[in-house]
């Protein structure tokens, strides 16, 4: 009986051990990230977990990265893992300092997790993203400020140099199996000073476009205007070649009726003329002749010619 008991107990110490072994050995792996198996014994054996619960051997270590979509901040402001002010200066390539704020996305390549955690000894992506990733941020986006001028910074060249910063850290971060997915920069502040300069150069740029442009229309209307007299020209100088050609066309109609009437004229005198004989003269005279003599004063004699 006494025996019996003992068996009990000792079966459930046994079995309480095994809960308590199993609490102990299991390793939860969150989701969107992998765990990375360090045994303690052999080091890194290549055996990555995925999300879940793992049983895993007391000498061996779970280490896990992210490989979902993580957002850091670099702000002034109580935002995201950014908890203090972790704003800072970049510098500029006219000797200027733009104080920041940048957000930025990152993750873990997941096919190189392993590699990573040989490269940072055994950190963990946490650990990585705030001793590594941020301050390597600071410094590889001083490198790409450092070759514009704070006019470019502070104003239209925001975007262009965000792309750039963008491309420049994937490729910085890429040896050590981090992904940067975007980075921008959420403010841009300078001392009124420079602020004021800033401010003075737009002015004058603006100025500058502004002045182009009444530049430019006036040279458009000057070539329009120029066109309008060359069509108006050219219209002027068809309606005259017209004209011309119409008076032209007139005269040679006037010219060539008088002709005509001329020849008409002249051909019908020539047939008059053949058609008089002197008999029809003679015969023309006394059908015209009124049967009176003509009188002559100063004589009694009548003169009377008539001829047969």
């Amino acid at each position: 009986m006494k025996k019996g008991k003992i068996g009990a107990g000792f079966l459930g110490v046994v079995m309480a051990g095994g809960v308590i072994l199993g609490f102990t050995c299991a390793e939860r792996v969150p989701a969107g990230y992998v765990g990375v198996v360090y045994n303690m014994s052999g080091g890194v054996d290549g055996e990555v977990l995925e999300q879940g619960w793992h049983l895993v051997s007391p000498t061996k270590k779970v280490t896990t990265y992210s490989i979902g979509i993580e957002q850091s901040y670099l702000t002034s402001e109580d935002k995201g893992d950014s908890k203090k002010d972790e704003s800072f200066n970049i510098p500029t390539s006219d000797g200027k300092t733009v104080k920041v704020n940048l957000e930025f996305s990152y993750r873990f390549d997941a096919d190189r997790v392993t590699d990573t955690f040989v490269q940072f000894k055994g950190r963990s992506g946490e650990n990585v993203k705030d001793t590594f990733i941020k301050p390597k941020i600071m410094a590889w986006t001083q490198e790409v400020s450092a070759t514009y001028p704070v006019t470019d910074i502070f104003g239209d060249k925001r975007t262009e140099i965000n792309a750039e910063l963008d491309a420049y850290l994937k490729q910085k971060f890429e040896p050590y199996g981090i992904i940067i997915d975007t980075v921008n920069f959420t403010d841009i502040s300078v001392d009124d000073e420079t602020a004021a300069a800033i401010q003075k150069k737009v002015t004058a740029q603006q100025e500058l476009e502004l002045a182009n442009i009444e530049a430019q229309t006036a040279k458009v209307q000057a070539e329009k205007d120029k066109q309008v007299a060359l069509i108006e020209a050219e219209k002027n100088k068809e309606t005259a070649e017209i004209q011309a050609e119409q008076a032209k066309i007139k005269a040679q109609g006037e010219a060539e009726a008088k002709k005509i009437a001329a020849d008409a004229e002249a051909q019908a005198n020539r047939k008059i003329a053949e058609s008089l004989t002197p008999e029809l003269i003679d015969k023309i005279k006394y059908e015209r002749w009124n049967g009176q003599l003509p009188q002559v004063q100063g004589s009694n004699t009548p003169i009377v010619n008539i001829t047969e």
